[in-house]
C-alpha cells in the first residue's frame, strides 16, 4: 500500500467562494500545524496527486482549505459528501512553537495552514499575543473563523497584506503564501530584527522525499520541500 492509498470519507465540501473550498473528511489523525496531505479522488489521471495543508485537525477529522487552479482541485471540487479521497498520511515538518508576540501572515490559499497554527498556539499559551493579517485578491474567505482563533485579524483584498503590518511590533512572524509576498515580508522582518519563518509551496509527487521534485536550494544546500519543509527560517531560502 503507498502512502497516497489510505481511503477516507467526504463529510462535507463547502463552496466558499467562486475558487476556494473547504473540504471535511473523517480521518483519525495525529496532524500538526504547518503539515500537509497528498490528496487524490481519481485514478490514473491526472497523474500527481495534490499536495493540500491542513487547514484544521481533530483526532478524528481533517479539514482542507484549497483553491480551484487545474485539473486535481477541480475534481476536488466535485466530491460530496459519502465520496472517498485518498489522504495517506501526514507530511513535512512543523511551524515553530513561539509565544510572545505572534503575526500569522498568509496571502491567498497560502491562509490554510494558518488556522491550525493560530489555534495550536494559543492553545499552547494563551497569554500569546496572536494577530493574523490575511490577504485575498478578490474575495475574503472564513474571516469569521479566524477571529475565533486569534486575537486581531487584518484582512486586505486586492492590495499587498505586506504592507498592513509592521515587523517591529512582533517577536515572531510566520507566514504561507505566493513566494514574491513572503520575500518582500522577509525583507520587512530582516530590517526590524524580527524572526520570520516561512512555509514553502513547490509542486511534488511523492511527498515522501523520494521523486525530488520538489528541490530548493538554501543557505544549507538543496533541500526537499516535503521533507526538509515545507517550514524554513526564512534566512536560509531567501538567499
Amino acid at each position: 500500500m503507498t502512502d497516497t492509498a489510505r481511503m477516507s470519507r467526504v463529510l462535507s465540501n463547502l463552496q466558499l467562494s467562486r475558487d476556494f473550498f473547504l473540504m471535511r473528511v473523517a480521518e483519525p489523525n495525529e496532524a500538526k500545524m504547518g503539515q500537509f496531505y497528498m490528496l487524490r479522488s481519481w485514478g490514473m489521471y491526472p497523474l500527481l496527486s495534490r499536495p493540500l495543508s491542513v487547514y484544521d485537525a481533530d483526532p478524528e477529522t481533517l479539514t482542507f482549505l484549497y483553491k480551484v487552479v487545474g485539473q486535481g482541485t477541480k475534481l476536488f471540487s466535485g466530491l460530496r459528501a459519502g465520496d472517498s479521497v485518498a489522504t495517506g498520511r501526514a507530511l513535512g515538518n512543523t511551524f515553530p512553537v513561539v509565544t510572545g508576540r505572534v503575526a500569522l501572515v498568509g496571502g491567498g490559499v497560502g491562509i490554510a495552514p494558518l488556522y491550525l497554527t493560530a489555534k495550536t498556539l494559543k492553545k499552547m499559551d494563551a497569554s500569546t499575543r496572536l494577530d493574523l493579517y490575511l490577504g485575498f485578491s478578490d474575495e475574503a474567505v472564513l474571516c469569521g473563523e479566524f477571529e475565533k482563533v486569534g486575537d486581531r485579524v487584518v484582512t486586505d483584498v486586492g492590495g499587498f497584506i505586506t504592507d498592513r503590518i509592521s515587523p517591529e511590533d512582533y517577536d515572531w512572524v510566520l507566514t504561507c503564501g505566493p513566494e514574491a509576498m513572503m520575500r518582500a515580508l522577509y525583507g520587512k522582518c530582516e530590517k526590524a530584527g524580527t524572526k520570520l519563518y516561512v512555509s514553502m509551496e513547490r509542486r511534488m509527487a511523492c511527498g515522501f522525499g523520494v521523486c525530488l521534485a520538489c528541490g530548493c536550494d538554501t543557505s544549507r544546500g538543496r533541500k526537499k520541500v516535503c521533507v526538509d519543509g515545507p517550514v524554513f527560517p526564512a534566512e536560509e531560502v531567501f538567499i
